[in-house]
């Protein structure tokens, strides 16, 4: 039906319009993460860091904006870096989420005895290649250990870094999982503070994720320590080695931890999102 000038007229018997709902990588979408109980460190500077509040505007932040990011096709937000600055423990780049308890601060952290949980989904966006072809691997996860002051003293360090009891790896397409024992279960409880006391065992999901998403989850809690992958797979580590490891303090940390210094290598990894629980 037409009216002057041939302008369609609308006629009452004409379906009704239907508005279709927001669609994922059409509309606009901001992923899941509450930033004010993390800093992040960056692969510049010395190296640099962001910390709560500042870290809340990471979206207009210009020391941020190319290493911290959204995507908002996906509600994503995205973690790219670059061999450059390290911290003082590492020869790897980072930009890495940094758990604080009390914003601001590195001070307040939480032993196995007290318990932590934290869960993300994330994904791998893009990463470099080795020369053989094999991609370069990344820490997407940890729980790190930390020595209080006395400790730090007892040991005679000069900072109070103590072992990730815990690492998980974006492996060649993989989920790949680091958890430390000890070299020697009767060591004494001095020198059990000691990184050189401590040692790698390593075990890999059956699931291959590759470059879609995934979520994992870990479980920190007297003695023990679970690490669970798509709500399906788990690891649990309840013996000797995690008894005595409740004498650290820890914090999580989650992001993109590029485990290569070859030249022209990088890695993009997206979360969507980012919980932790005490």
């Amino acid at each position: 039906m037409t009216c002057k000038d041939n302008e369609p007229m609308i006629d009452d018997d004409d379906p009704p319009v239907v508005i279709d709902p927001p669609v994922e990588g059409i509309d606009y979408f901001l992923p899941n993460i509450d930033l004010n109980n993390w800093k992040v460190t960056l692969p510049i500077g010395s190296p640099s860091e962001v910390t709560p509040p500042e870290i809340l505007n990471y979206a207009t932040n210009t020391t941020l904006k190319e290493f911290m990011y959204n995507d908002s096709t996906d509600g994503s937000l995205v973690f790219y870096t670059y061999p450059g600055s390290t911290t003082p423990n590492s020869s790897y780049s980072r930009t890495e989420l940094r758990e604080q308890m009390d914003p601001g601060s590195n001070t307040t952290n939480w032993t196995f005895a007290e318990g932590g949980r934290m869960k993300g989904t994330l994904k791998m966006e893009e990463v470099s290649q080795e020369d053989d072809g094999d991609y370069h691997r990344i820490i997407v996860m940890q729980i790190h250990g930390r020595l209080t002051n006395e400790q730090r003293d007892l040991i005679g360090e000069n900072d109070n870094n103590a072992p990730p009891v815990l690492k998980v790896y974006w492996n060649k397409g993989y989920v790949r999982v680091h958890h430390k024992v000890l070299k020697d279960i009767n060591v004494n409880d001095v020198d059990i503070l000691r990184t050189s006391a401590w040692e790698d065992e390593a075990e890999s999901f059956d699931e291959k994720v590759d470059f879609e998403e995934f979520t994992v989850e870990i479980i920190a809690s007297d003695g023990r320590l679970e690490v669970i992958l798509n709500d399906d797979e788990s690891f649990v580590y309840e013996d000797i080695h995690m008894e005595r490891w409740g004498i650290f303090e820890n914090y999580f940390k989650a992001g993109n931890y590029l485990n290569t210094t070859d030249s022209g290598s990088f890695s993009r990894l997206k979360y969507y999102d980012l919980e932790v629980w005490h």
